[in-house]
């Protein structure tokens, strides 16, 4: 779980791909201007731990917008998280997560498959029996084989690059699978880790537990993909539906339609509604223009689900409250320290910034408690197994969020640098609200002697230049500003790539920090190798304390946004499973 792929593909989940999955989500309403629940059963927050405008009406079109295109609808390429919730609507998995608000969102439950695996060898087999009536939008039944071929495609990183690697990682560690473009094996078995004795039965034999595998295979990398209808790079075109919508026509950057899949049948799928009769994607380059035509009607949900933007936000909130809700996205705004840049090779260097940090300042620079979130008093997100909201090492939830200034001065004067020191934030410049942040901080930290130039760098090339160790060496980044959101709901699927000295990469490095401690690694063995959720996340909780005792991080705010829902919309809930977002499967349209 160590290669150079792996956490480049996370970092595109972790900066501009991931600002897809930085969403949140919500409910129902109509345009009552105060907190009640309008008459179409909406209201502020009602999609929040709840079902908004509950209904089982069908018909209708349900009509998305968005600003950004998704990189790709191959379920096996793309890593945008709303394309991960929209391709629920044309792919299925063996299981998938559970169509309910809040935490629950969270459970996986069967969806191709009849039961959730059986699991043996002690965590390291998992079996799997096919549904009696899943089928492909040409009738045809959906085998064993077509899932292992669409997660054999995950291999083939030379013609379908871009997408999440953790089935290769876990079930491949070595890569020796040349992928099926290039199998040549005369017994044509394909990956030997998984075995498909018939139509319906499935068996994955992993060389080592993972207990996240099964949150592996909800992803959309481990749909089935027919074979005869693989047209390579090409697929994401148009991918063959084996779910209720079919893609109808796609223009990139324009626009989507999608039709009821004729041949999928209501009894063998529990998550997915199907309520509207026809499915829209509009995209458009202007923000301010999507928010007000949003606003106007003409649309009913922002797919991207970014949140209302600046221009709309004090209207939306004024006179259209009862549309709105304000959830948390699962993304952790922060700062981190370099270790290779001095003084931050000095704990108590890094105490001194995290003290001397003014947290509602911070808080203010990204919006504010409802646009920019609530104070994060430790790396943890909120809905993670093992979290803990409340768990406050720095003091910042006591002392409500004001700078430490004297603590910040004897952290200095321990480390040293009793007068101060000079570092340089560095900041991608494709991000106000970041550049924001990092004015905030340079501020702060001028109270307490440290001079800190903010250094914006190019976004676009985030993963050679903060990705880049030596980079950042070079150009003594001691501090950089980023955000981060789980690829699954757990401490593996947030924390690992941040924190996990066996994830630190020459190229494409999230751990930024270049944490290396022997005993946070062992902590991530033992957790990954825990089947019992409850019991993996204790192990979770301890390994954010070692992570907040290595003052490395220096969280701001746990992400939330406030985002649109059209008074039209039905069953609107915030997806804990899709970072905040909108469960896209459960939406229905009133007309």
């Amino acid at each position: 779980m160590t290669t150079h792929r792996t956490s480049k593909r996370r970092l595109a989940a972790g900066t501009a791909v991931v600002l897809a999955v930085m969403l949140t989500a919500t409910a129902c309403g109509g345009d009552d201007k105060n907190d009640k629940p309008a008459a179409a059963g909406g209201g502020f927050n009602a999609g929040i731990g709840k079902i908004a405008n509950a209904s089982d009406k069908k018909g209708g079109e349900l009509k998305f917008v968005g600003t950004q295109e998704a990189d790709s609808w191959d379920p096996q390429r793309g890593y945008y998280g709303f394309m991960w919730d929209f391709a629920r609507y044309y792919t299925r998995q063996l299981v998938s997560y559970k169509a309910a608000p809040g935490e629950q969102s969270a459970d996986l439950e069967p969806d191709l498959a009849t039961a959730k695996a059986e699991i043996s060898d002690g965590g390291k087999t998992y079996k799997y029996t096919l549904k009696d009536n899943v089928s492909w939008e040409d009738g045809t039944p959906v085998t064993a084989q077509d899932v292992k071929y669409g997660i054999e495609r995950t291999w083939a990183q030379d013609v379908i690059s871009g997408g999440p690697v953790y089935l290769m990682q876990v079930l491949d560690p070595k890569t020796e699978y040349p992928g099926p473009y290039k199998d040549t094996a005369p017994d044509k078995l394909g990956l030997k880790a998984i075995e498909t004795p018939d139509a319906k039965t499935i068996i994955f034999k992993l060389p080592a537990p993972n207990g996240d595998f099964e949150q592996m295979l909800a992803m959309p990398a481990a749909s089935p993909v027919k074979q005869e209808k693989d047209t390579a790079s090409k697929y994401g075109l148009k991918p063959f539906s084996n779910g209720p919508y079919k893609i109808d026509s796609y223009e990139s950057n324009k626009s989507m339609k999608l039709s009821r899949n004729a041949n999928w049948k209501p009894e063998s799928d529990t998550i997915r509604k199907a309520l509207p009769d026809t499915i829209s994607v509009t995209f458009m380059a202007n923000a301010d223009d999507m928010d007000k035509r949003l606003m106007n009607g003409e649309f009913d949900v922002d797919i991207n689900a970014t949140g209302i933007g600046q221009a709309a936000r004090a209207t939306a909130l004024k006179d259209h409250k009862s549309n709105l809700d304000n959830g948390q996205t699962g993304f952790i705004r922060y700062a981190v320290f370099p270790q290779t840049v001095a003084p931050f090779d000095n704990i108590e260097c890094r105490k001194a910034v995290i003290y001397a940090a003014d947290h509602k300042s911070l808080q203010t620079a990204r919006g504010g408690p409802q646009a920019g979130g609530d104070i994060a008093p430790n790396m943890l997100p909120l809905g993670i197994k093992g979290s803990d909201g409340k768990y406050d090492p720095y003091e910042v939830l006591t002392n409500d969020g004001k700078p430490n200034v004297e603590k910040a001065k004897a952290a200095l004067k321990a480390c040293g640098k009793e007068g101060g020191f000079k570092t340089t934030i560095a900041v991608r410049n494709n991000k106000p609200v970041e550049v924001a942040t990092a004015v905030s901080l340079q501020n702060a930290l001028k109270q307490v002697g440290i001079d800190a130039q903010v250094e914006q760098f190019d976004g676009a090339q985030t993963s050679g230049i903060i990705g880049s160790p030596k980079v950042v060496k070079d150009k003594g980044y001691g501090i950089i500003i980023m955000g981060w959101g789980a690829d699954f709901p757990t401490g593996q699927g947030f924390s690992q790539p941040l924190v996990d000295g066996r994830f630190i990469l020459q190229s494409g490095n999230n751990n930024f920090s270049e944490l290396n401690d022997p005993v946070i690694n062992g902590l991530f063995d033992k957790a990954i190798a825990e089947t019992d959720p409850a019991k993996a996340g204790e192990i979770y909780k301890q390994m954010n304390q070692k992570v907040s005792e290595a003052a490395v991080y220096l969280p701001f705010v746990y992400d939330k946004t406030i985002t649109w829902r059209s008074t039209r919309l039905t069953n609107a809930y915030t997806s804990d499973a899709y970072n905040g977002r909108y469960d896209y499967a459960s939406l229905g349209v009133t007309k």
